[in-house]
């Protein structure tokens, strides 16, 4: 194959796989934007990194949102959302902050291929993205090594509920350039 061919056949699987996104929670985790005073967003590895963008997208929408483990991270409290992304759902050290975030009160959403797992049945919200985790070898869901399967259709995902945000609070994008770093 060449590189059009993995491209569009990556393609594919993305359409296919976030097509199979359930919007009734999806419609929740938008409510919960909405709502939460301050939004935190966790992941490992390459899904930290989309947490990461998500955050930056939510502070150009003028939320107030946070990567945690960063050092200008507030703490959480009860009226405050938190959102895990993490394909297996079993990571320890994300299970323990999920199982934190839940103690205090904040409201929990669970993005992972395993709305079972520890931090699915800890979550309020749970949005299952029906992908190929890491460690499951050849499941026929993706010619994808490892995760990436998972990691795209989340920051594809992140990048929905922002547009999903924008639509609810008639945001336009100009609005967003406003609050783009300007020290570069």
């Amino acid at each position: 194959m060449n590189i059009t061919a993995y491209t569009d056949e990556i393609l594919t699987e993305l359409k296919r796989t976030t097509s199979l996104i359930d919007d009734d929670e999806a419609e929740k985790a938008v409510d919960g934007l909405m709502h939460a005073k301050k939004i935190f967003v966790a992941g490992g590895g390459r899904s930290g990194f989309m947490a990461k963008a998500f955050v930056m997208r939510m502070m150009h929408s003028g939320l107030d949102a946070y990567v945690v483990g960063e050092t200008v991270t507030p703490n959480l409290e009860p009226d405050d959302l938190f959102i895990v992304g993490s394909g297996s759902g079993e990571t320890q050290s994300l299970a323990a902050m999920t199982k934190k975030a839940k103690d205090i009160g904040a409201t929990i959403v669970a993005v992972t291929i395993h709305p079972d797992s520890t931090i699915g049945k800890l979550a309020d919200i749970r949005i299952e993205i029906p992908a190929q985790a890491k460690g499951e070898g050849a499941t026929g869901k993706s010619i994808q090594p490892m995760g990436s399967l998972f990691e795209q259709s989340l920051l594809l995902f992140y990048d929905a509920l922002i547009l999903r945000f924008m639509d609810k609070k008639g945001l336009k994008a100009d609005v967003m350039y406003g609050r783009h770093a300007n020290l570069e």
